[in-house]
């Protein structure tokens, strides 16, 4: 089987695997995202895998760069990729994704052994740490964020549209009579 159809059988074992679960997200077909802990736990963390053209033959990039991660430590986020990296040699050229979370989720308490929520400040943006293969990571894309309308506003709007959402013709002649109304028009001279 090539890299494609392992990855395809893959992706498909994911999504009947984790189908209602909310710690895990799907962000694209080669890129996934699990919660570590409960809602509201100090200690939770989020793991992104993303796999690489040729994963599972290669390792998938693994990164705790999310901002739910911003107040653990850089050390302890290296010990944990560190720790799931050591897991990603051992399963290499195999589907590991679905691995490495339930061992994430395993060993949870002994990667977050060192982390201390209390005290911690938020990892400042030049301490990103990720694991990567060089020139393999997938590209992100980022989509542009429509301007979201309340709902009075979207009335408001379609009052005054037709059914093509057009202004209809003469829509603003209200504005004009009533201001020549007031100053005056040449006619009446």
């Amino acid at each position: 089987m090539g890299a494609n159809e392992d990855q395809e059988m893959e992706l498909e074992a994911l999504r009947s695997i984790y189908e209602g679960d909310e710690s895990f997200r799907e962000l694209s077909p080669v890129s996934f995202q699990y919660r570590i802990g409960e809602d509201g736990d100090p200690k939770a963390f989020l793991i992104e895998i993303s796999w690489t053209e040729t994963y599972p033959q290669t390792p998938p990039v693994i990164s705790m760069n999310a901002f739910f991660n911003n107040t653990i430590s850089s050390a302890v986020k290296q010990s944990i990729l560190a720790k799931l990296q050591e897991a990603v040699e051992v399963n290499l050229g195999t589907a590991m994704t679905y691995t490495l979370f339930e061992y994430a989720k395993d060993n949870k308490e002994q990667f977050m052994e060192n982390h201390h929520p209390g005290n911690s400040t938020p990892t400042p943006a030049n301490n990103i740490v990720s694991v990567e293969t060089p020139s393999t990571a997938p590209s992100s894309k980022k989509k542009d964020k429509k301007e979201q309308l309340s709902k009075a506003q979207k009335r408001k709007l379609a009052d005054k549209t037709d059914h093509k959402g057009e202004l209809p013709r003469g829509w603003n002649w209200v504005d004009v009579v009533k201001h020549l109304s007031k100053t005056g028009s040449k006619d009446d001279e």
